[in-house]
């Protein structure tokens, strides 16, 4: 997702008056929830933030952000280490069965429902095994439009006949009726019996959208959509106020299950070094109330910062310098002298320009579609966007595979590469397209978010496009929007960053699979039989050469369909002020909010 501020004007002026401010932050004011004695977390959320609070309706990261602190999986990422799972709802990992064919699981005791008016008596109940199979039966339920059901698909034994049958024409969804590998055992055994064995299976059920719900409180509402605003579930916390576009305020669950902070021997030697562990095994959450503010645009969020109002902030790119020395990376010294630390992480990032391939114009997958895109994707300077709104802090690719997993390019250039500037080839891709000059082709469309410096970004790629005779008409809408757009293929270019759900290349790939299509991950509509016939082997397939061999075959044909203009990971800069503790912001999941603590007396 590109992100951006008026940068030239709003830096000119912003400067002088974070200065101030930077001299004048003792003076700025607690919250009032804080002056109750109360320990309020305050955080940013950097776009209109999400429009639903229901895991199977979800599909951003702030979304994922937001349904995090109210619901929970079976599995969780753990904070010292968020490349790996652990048990949440589970009393253990589940046992592996038949090669991956079969798992065994078993739920943790002592864990209930929030409070709500649909339980007896209004108290919340113990959550048991017919939870999670209803709610993963809501991924097939064609109310919620399928959106996410790309993670379930051709998974679990007799799911997809259970989906067809249950959304055929004149039929009530049945949610009692049976599907073949849901098999319970009692309340707090059960298994899940595979088709094939899948290597992301377990990874998928750490994923927010297949989050525990209980089914009293989403009948409950007559409206399917009413659940997203009413919320309950297991989590750490529930919802008090859900203003959409505004704010989100959740406040600590007085009935959580026992979460403790983890343990000394779990931190790195680094880690320990920034005093990561001092917590370690005292029971979560730390705090009574946390508060989301909605930021449409950066500066409002900067300057929250800088007063002290927020907890932490994703340094915004245009704002690097003044937090940052260039040369060295080093923090400012008038930001450590407030105990303002930072942070630096490496995204496993997909920053991208898609093609709606169902569009006359810039899609299908004949050769004059494939060239016009391969003539925008010559035309276009990544290195030039790098430098002029990332501070050159990112890396540049060939491929939808980020650095650091099997199938990314060596050196981020693969065999077929159609990345620019090449000019003279684009004008040549454009003329075999039936475009000479630009000739016949109309003004394209290209959608992206308001806010952040996407203003700046998009002026920029209009000049490289217009340097070969490509027209572009940019259309800037915010955040919600866009997802709209794309989901219902209105938007005919348009611009994202995704964020893989876990550290493999398959779920980049996932993005491309024909029957993911919008409003499911594969916004671009890209329907390629071979591609498709390639992704159903590797997501059964083991880590591996034979597997990392198709990654790139599979890397290579997308390349060469051009379905995006791609791509970039970035490096993510955080600044942490004095008064939150424990806190190490990961983007590769969003639970871990529970294990920050807050000191007032630093504020």
């Amino acid at each position: 997702m590109f992100r951006t501020t008026l940068k030239n004007a709003t830096q000119s002026l912003i400067g002088p008056v974070l200065a101030g401010l930077l001299a004048a932050a003792p003076l700025a004011a607690l919250p009032s929830s804080a002056e109750a004695n109360e320990k309020v977390l305050q955080l940013p959320i950097r776009t209109d933030g999400p429009k639903t609070l229901d895991p199977v309706a979800g599909s951003t990261t702030y979304e994922n952000m937001a349904v995090s602190q109210i619901f929970e999986t079976l599995l969780e990422n753990k904070y010292a280490n968020p490349y790996e799972f652990e048990p949440r709802l589970l009393a253990e990992l589940p046992e592996r069965l038949e090669d991956g064919k079969r798992y065994r699981f078993k739920l943790k005791e002592g864990v209930y429902f929030h409070d709500h008016p649909a339980f007896p008596d209004g108290k919340g109940r113990r959550m048991v095994t017919d939870d999670v199979f209803y709610s993963l039966k809501r991924i097939a339920d064609g109310r919620y439009q399928f959106k996410n059901w790309w993670l379930l698909e051709n998974t679990i034994l007799g799911f997809d006949e259970f989906k067809e049958s249950q959304n055929a024409s004149g039929v009530t969804f049945d949610y009692d009726a049976p599907v073949e590998g849901f098999v319970k055992i009692n309340d707090r055994e059960f298994e899940i019996v595979l088709r094939e064995p899948v290597y992301r299976f377990l990874w998928v059920l750490s994923m927010f959208q297949t989050s525990i719900v209980p089914r009293e409180v989403v009948e409950f509402y007559d409206n399917p959509d009413d659940f997203g605003f009413n919320p309950a579930g297991t989590g750490p916390f529930k919802l008090v106020d859900f203003t959409p576009r505004r704010r989100l305020i959740v406040e600590r669950n007085e009935n959580y299950h026992e979460v403790r902070y983890p343990a000394r021997e779990e931190w790195s030697r680094e880690d320990r070094r920034a005093r990561m562990h001092m917590a370690a095994g005292q029971r979560v959450p730390f705090v009574d109330r946390i508060e989301f503010t909605m930021y449409v645009e950066d500066q409002p969020m900067w300057l929250d910062f800088s007063r002290g109002r927020i907890a932490y902030v994703e340094v915004p790119p245009e704002y690097f310098d003044q937090a940052f020395i260039r040369q060295t990376r080093q923090l400012r010294p008038e930001f450590a002298q407030r105990g303002i630390t930072y942070q630096a992480n490496e995204l496993l990032d997909f920053i991208f320009r898609g093609f709606n391939m169902d569009d006359p114009i810039v899609g299908g997958l004949d050769e004059r579609g494939r060239k016009l895109r391969q003539a925008i994707n010559l035309a276009i300077d990544l290195d030039e966007f790098s430098e002029a709104f990332y501070n050159g802090l990112t890396v540049q690719y060939d491929g939808p595979i980020p650095p650091g997993l099997d199938g990314h390019p060596e050196g981020g250039r693969a065999p077929v590469s159609y990345r620019g500037p090449n000019l003279e080839l684009a004008r040549q891709k454009l003329a075999e397209a039936g475009y000479p000059g630009g000739r016949g082709l109309p003004q394209l469309q290209f959608y992206t978010s308001l806010g952040g410096n996407n203003a700046q970004q998009v002026e920029m790629l209009r000049r490289h496009l217009g340097r070969v005779g490509i027209r572009l008409e940019p259309i800037l809408v915010d955040f919600s929007t866009l997802i709209e757009a794309t989901n219902n293929r209105r938007a005919q270019i348009f611009g994202f960053a995704w964020s893989s759900d876990y550290p493999d290349a398959e779920n980049n790939l996932a993005l491309f699979y024909g029957p993911n299509e919008s409003p499911g991950s594969n916004h671009y509509n890209y329907k390629n039989p071979e591609y498709d016939a390639l992704y159903e082997r590797v997501r059964v397939m083991e880590p591996g050469p034979e597997r990392t061999a198709l990654y790139e075959k599979m890397r290579d044909m997308l390349i060469e369909d051009a379905p995006f203009v791609g791509s970039m990971a970035r490096t993510r800069y955080y600044l942490v002020n004095p008064w939150a503790l424990n806190m190490r912001p990961t983007e590769r999941y969003w639970s871990w909010f529970k294990y920050v603590d807050v000191d007032d007396s630093k504020r």
